[in-house]
């Protein structure tokens, strides 16, 4: 078979990433945009030695599970790759999902992984408390706004994402508009030329404060006043500033923050506990899953009210505050200074006395807190960021001997592998379950409890 060829296969699984797999005498067939069960049409894009790529040409006989996309935009954008897919299936296949790195990576035997049901979402729309938009222009030379095309960085012209909430749209065409009319440039990240990168765009749920924050190619914004002015017309506006970013990079938001209009931050409420989010913070963008993820991480620790719990990565303070409410006292450990700024701020706002936090590498802060100054650990949770954690951190999580470990993640993969590598020196994986914060994606969190066997 060579490029552009089509072929007919049937979709036995799916990988990952959410691709359809399917074989052909005995030839492994990755193909994007099918469904398990499907029979499909799909035409050669790329071929190895062992498997190859294919693109969907045509749905010969659809799945069980096939529904139609609800957004017209489903295939071109890398956003949801399973929007195809039923609900019920979604969740069937990030179960799966944890259930295979674990058993695969993690060298546990499939039948005896402790997993409890997934936490799925009563409604998977419109969940997303915040988005960031990139800014550039069409063929006609057009401003345009809305999300990359997968694995590339054109533009697809979308500006009301069903996972997004209501008032993108509104915020995106004042922007927009505002830029025609003041002759502002999109960024071109071919040329570095142009002002306006992207819009983050936040929104506290449980008290509908909304920030803006244009990520910009230089120090100012011209007429900054006036596009405050009519930003102020959407309800709920709080905070609008800017991000400048004048850096070659992939990275969107830049550090230093310009304030434009409002305190330069919103309020939130997850449960009980109230937060301040500046436009740096990092905040899960989920806020009612994060509310059942954060209860079984509360209910995983076990605390009975005098324990001493380390919350490495920390953030904004977000899970410290949360074990707070029922621990002794709590350590929080963050390597960005701002979001330690805001998780100190959190604290004081909630009226919460028995926390403390620090600034630096989870692996750097702990074994000096312990080795120095001979601080334990009843518990220790951690919510590492994708890769996982770092050697040297899990190395002095042992060391520190916590009778439990709280694991949340947001990466099953790098999860089992540091279970594995906890597990070898003396932890067992006692509880472990989904949470689906992010409907119509093929991404999972994770909590996962681990006892110390001695």
């Amino acid at each position: 078979m060579k490029k552009n060829d089509l072929f007919t296969v049937t979709i036995e699984d799916m990988s990952e990433d959410g691709a359809g797999i399917g074989r052909t005498d005995g030839y492994t067939w990755f193909v994007k945009d099918t469904v398990i069960g499907d029979v499909v049409e799909a035409g050669v894009t790329k071929m190895k030695k062992n498997y190859g790529f294919a693109r969907l040409a045509k749905i010969i006989t659809p799945s069980p599970c096939r529904v139609e996309p609800k957004c017209p935009v489903a295939r071109q954008c890398g956003g949801c790759q399973l929007q195809a897919m039923s609900y019920e299936e979604q969740l069937r296949f990030k179960e799966r999902k944890i259930r295979n790195n674990l058993s695969r990576l993690g060298g546990i035997p499939a039948d005896q992984i402790p997993m409890e049901p997934i936490m799925g979402m009563e409604d998977p729309w419109r969940y997303r408390n915040k988005a960031q938009f990139p800014f550039g222009k069409n063929k006609n030379g057009e401003i345009i706004t809305g999300f990359y095309a997968g694995r590339t960085h054109a533009i697809i012209e979308h500006e009301d994402c069903l996972l997004g909430i209501e008032e993108n749209k509104e915020i995106l065409d004042i922007i927009r508009n505002f830029m025609k009319e003041y002759k502002i440039e999109p960024y071109d990240e071919t040329t570095h030329t142009g002002l306006v990168r992207h819009a983050l765009i936040r929104k506290g749920f449980a008290t509908g404060e909304l920030m803006v924050c244009l990520v910009i190619n230089g120090k100012k914004l011209p007429a900054a006043g006036e596009l405050a002015k009519r930003l102020q017309t959407v309800p709920g506006m709080t905070s609008i500033s800017c991000s400048v970013n004048r850096e070659k990079t992939n990275v969107i938001m830049g550090r230093e923050i310009i304030n434009i209009w409002g305190p330069g931050y919103i309020n939130d409420r997850i449960g009980e506990v109230k937060y301040r989010i500046s436009p740096l913070s990092f905040y899960q963008v989920n806020p009612v899953q994060t509310k059942k993820l954060y209860e079984t991480a509360l209910e995983f620790a076990g605390l009975k009210g005098g324990e001493t719990v380390w919350d490495l990565y920390c953030g904004i303070g977000t899970i410290s505050l949360f074990l707070a409410q029922k621990a002794g006292k709590v350590y929080g450990v963050e390597i960005v200074p701002q979001a330690i700024d805001d998780a100190r701020e959190n604290a004081r706002l909630n009226h919460m006395e028995n926390v403390e936090f620090f600034v630096g590498k989870a692996e750097e802060v702990l074994p000096e807190q312990y080795e120095k100054n001979h601080i334990r650990a009843d518990v220790i949770v951690v919510d590492p960021p994708r890769k996982g954690c770092d050697e040297k951190c899990l190395e002095t999580i042992v060391k520190m001997q916590p009778e439990r470990l709280v694991y949340v993640s947001c990466d099953s993969a790098t999860l089992a592998r540091d279970v594995k590598y906890l597990q070898e020196k003396g932890y067992e994986l006692s509880r472990v379950r989904g949470c689906d914060m992010f409907g119509q994606s093929v991404h999972v969190e994770t909590a996962a409890l681990l006892i110390n066997k001695k």
